[in-house]
């Protein structure tokens, strides 16, 4: 069933349509059912969750080798429990040769022994359920390594396991197109001088594509996602699910998708674990939305929204929010159990892809202007932090939009504290050093005096000044004030079940958003400007803001409002 827009209740008495918007709402009989069932809102957990996401490698090392581990991670859940996180996406953490920071897998079936043993894990996952935490693994279907086994068995054109892989005998003419990583990556298809044919890589050459057209591909994979939830996880992040449907050829760079198999993939999880989700990484155009959740919801549970995301940061740079507010509404229809995953910043570069010219450069000189900062003709690697320039007031703001958002809230390990990045480092791996917890040597992170990434240094960011312990400490702080955000987000059902829409308040600045669910009515209004802004909110009903308790009364049908530089109100129509 597909959300509409919807007319607001009595409550509210104002027009719903941005000034640039032509989308009306339906009238009142059209509109969806606003009522979930306790039972329908329990199996969709992950539209109310909080999602902390991680790398196990730079979380918390255990056994002082300088490499972080499952036990590392257990002994820190009661810091994330206390974040308000309900979930934990774990980046790869399978044996590999780590040329793409684990991304290249070498084996599905087991644990990096860098980072624990299977074991290990096990009690990881019981640590995690007893604090009644879900745990999401990557999964990670369009490539391998090139030195797995099923790909050095593959290298002999004789073997069944040629065909578990994608191969051309003369040099294809796209050779040199479609490239997912530009100015790094040279070919998506590369000579190996065994099998006298080349291969085919989406990614990095050392990444071969499976051949997920292969019915034998197909079994593997579904034998990978038995293991896992058998092993007790709750969901999977597929990685580069465009990539993985993909349906490869040597003529150009115009690919045809298979959606079936996520059809597919969908059904044999449902099958076996009725809870267990599906999130994928697919930064493709809202029109496209609806083949990857399924017309009937037959598809993915949830994807990252990368079109509000990169319109998140148009705004945050420029204070202009309307085509944030076009990005939103252009995202809007979901089958009803669907969900976006929101977020700030992931484990990768600012991808900025699909704004114009002049809007990706806006973001560039704002927030990344040298080079340096910028990555894949596309994006900026950066953290959060260092990209609205540690300023606190833009940083808490950029937040409550995040928490604010239609959907779950996705937060990366380390933003909750203002952690910085490092430049030095290649490509992405500038936004993924070790987790910052006290003063102590290596940042508390590792005993060892070579961790497996160096910890940030730096006056602004460096672990000296930045991290959880000084922070716990301080009631002032960025990490006190995103605890409670939290809390606050976790209290408001309306943005994770209800039918929201935009306000119209007359100005570029302000993103309005309301929302209503059974009884219940919550506003959000965010001023991503750097000066006050005024405007009325038609709204005739007295109103409490819910993090202060401070009230509003209406005047002749209308809150006369001013919103300070960067300030952000979160109110409801009852206290």
């Amino acid at each position: 069933m597909i959300q509409r827009l919807y007319a607001l209740p009595a409550l509210v008495a104002l027009v719903i349509l941005c000034s640039h918007c032509t989308k009306p709402a339906p009238p009142v009989e059209q509109q969806a059912t606003q009522t979930l069932a306790s039972d329908s809102t329990a199996r969709l957990w992950y539209k109310n969750s909080v999602i902390y996401t991680l790398d196990v490698e730079v979380f918390q090392d255990s056994d002082n080798d300088g490499v972080g581990d499952f036990n590392g991670l257990t002994q820190r859940l009661g810091y994330i429990d206390s974040l308000g996180a309900d979930a934990i996406w774990l980046s790869p953490f399978q044996p590999t040769p780590n040329k793409d920071d684990g991304y290249d897998i070498s084996d599905y079936y087991t644990i990096d022994p860098r980072l624990g043993t299977l074991d290990d894990f096990k009690r990881f996952i019981e640590a995690a359920h007893k604090r009644k935490m879900r745990i999401i693994m990557d999964l990670v279907l369009n490539h391998t390594s090139i030195d797995h086994p099923w790909f050095l068995e593959g290298r002999n054109p004789t073997s069944n396991y040629h065909d578990w892989y994608v191969w051309s005998k003369e040099r294809p003419k796209n050779y040199d197109k479609g490239m997912v990583f530009p100015g790094v990556q040279k070919a998506i298809w590369s000579y190996d001088d065994k099998a006298k044919e080349y291969y085919y890589h989406r990614f990095y050459r050392f990444q071969p594509d499976l051949n997920m057209q292969n019915p034998a591909v197909q079994r593997e994979a579904r034998k990978i996602i038995k293991t896992w939830l058998d092993r007790g996880i709750s969901g999977f992040r597929v990685d580069a699910v465009p990539f993985v449907i993909e349906v490869p050829n040597t003529e150009n760079d115009n690919f045809d998708h298979q959606f079936e198999l996520l059809h597919a993939i969908r059904a044999y999880v449902d099958s076996l674990k009725s809870d267990a989700i599906i999130l994928g990484e697919a930064n493709v155009m809202p029109e496209e939305n609806k083949q990857y959740f399924g017309a009937q919801a037959e598809g993915m549970h949830m994807m990252f929204n990368f079109y509000v995301n990169q319109h998140l940061f148009y705004a945050l740079a420029t204070g202009d929010t309307r085509p944030l507010q076009k990005a939103l509404l252009a995202t809007q229809e979901l089958p009803q159990t669907a969900a976006w995953g929101q977020f700030l910043r992931n484990h990768d570069e600012v991808d900025l892809g699909r704004l114009s010219e002049r809007e990706r450069q806006a973001v560039y000189d704002a927030m990344g202007p040298d080079t340096s900062m910028q990555l894949y003709d596309r994006g900026i690697r950066r953290r959060l932090a260092p990209m609205l320039h540690n300023n606190r007031k833009q940083l808490e703001l950029a937040y409550s939009a995040l928490l604010a958002l239609p959907s779950t809230p996705v937060l990366r390990y380390g933003d909750e504290i203002g952690m910085g990045d490092n430049l030095e480092l290649p490509e992405r791996m500038s936004v993924r050093t070790p987790m910052q917890w006290n003063t102590s040597k290596q940042a508390g992170f590792s005993g060892s005096s070579k961790p497996v990434q160096p910890v940030i240094t730096d006056a602004v960011y460096g672990y000296q000044k930045i991290n959880v312990r000084t922070e716990q400490g301080d009631t002032s702080s960025l990490l006190h004030w995103t605890k409670n955000l939290v809390q606050l987000r976790k209290q408001c059902p309306e943005i994770a079940f209800g039918h929201w829409n935009l306000i119209h308040t007359g100005g570029a600045s302000i993103l309005a958003l309301h929302y209503h669910w059974n009884t219940d009515d919550l506003i959000v209004l965010l001023n991503f400007s750097p000066y006050p802004q005024q405007f009325a909110l038609r709204v005739n009903t007295p109103l409490t803001e819910v993090r202060t308790r401070v009230g509003y009364t209406p005047t002749e049908g209308k809150h006369d409002l001013t919103l300070q530089p960067y300030q952000y109100l979160w109110l409801r129509s009852k206290p």
